[in-house]
């Protein structure tokens, strides 16, 4: 089982991230994790991405694809995996595409959390006043302004693969602003299905 997550931030791709890894035992990826671990192992991938952030350089699309190349091939990822924050473009999607076609892997499907974006930033900004009344310290990305920003860059960046996926016949959407509990409960119907359809 090979799937994509899509939703801008605060749309709960982490919690139900969390809970597919719990239900099916399959790993999330997340290229930040990869980045760093392909950096510590000192893979040529790793040692590529290394001189390019020493340098304080964004590490191009080629080199994350190529450590996502060297993920899948592990033994955890051999069953299934979630990509979450990874792909961010359409470019990105396509190139991919083309990593996981050459080693013979297809995606099953890219699940979609669709949201409510002005309720999404009030949710951000309730959570933000509640986590300050306790006396604590309130996240940088917790504030209603970095969060804006960062739906606004979502909007611009990643926003577009919902049409690249339904092109392709991937895309499943999901009403994000349901409860948690009921949101996945959808996602395990629609694994499920998948997982069904692959034994069959």
């Amino acid at each position: 089982m090979r799937i994509i997550l899509l939703g801008p931030p605060g749309a709960g791709k982490g919690t139900q991230s969390e809970r597919i890894v719990e239900r099916y035992g399959i790993p999330q990826l997340s290229t930040g994790d990869m980045l760093r671990a392909a950096v510590t192992a000192g893979t040529p991938v790793g040692l590529e991405a290394k001189s390019i952030m020493e340098s304080g350089g964004l590490v191009p699309d080629a080199v994350v694809v190529g450590i996502v190349a060297d993920r899948v091939e592990e033994a955890d990822a051999k069953p299934g995996f979630i990509l979450d924050g990874f792909p961010r473009t359409v470019e990105q999607a396509k190139a991919l595409d083309k990593m996981l076609a050459e080693k013979g892997i297809a995606l099953d499907a890219v699940v979609e959390f669709v949201v409510d974006e002005n309720a999404l930033v009030g949710r951000i900004a309730k959570r933000a006043e509640e986590t300050a009344a306790r006396g604590q310290p309130v996240r940088k990305d917790d504030t209603p302004e970095v969060f804006k920003t960062r739906l606004d860059a979502y909007k611009r960046q990643t926003a577009p693969l919902s049409d690249y996926y339904a092109g392709t016949g991937l895309l499943r959407k999901i009403d994000g602003m349901q409860p948690i509990d009921t949101v996945t409960g959808e996602v395990v119907t629609l694994l499920d299905g998948f997982r069904e359809k692959a034994v069959s």
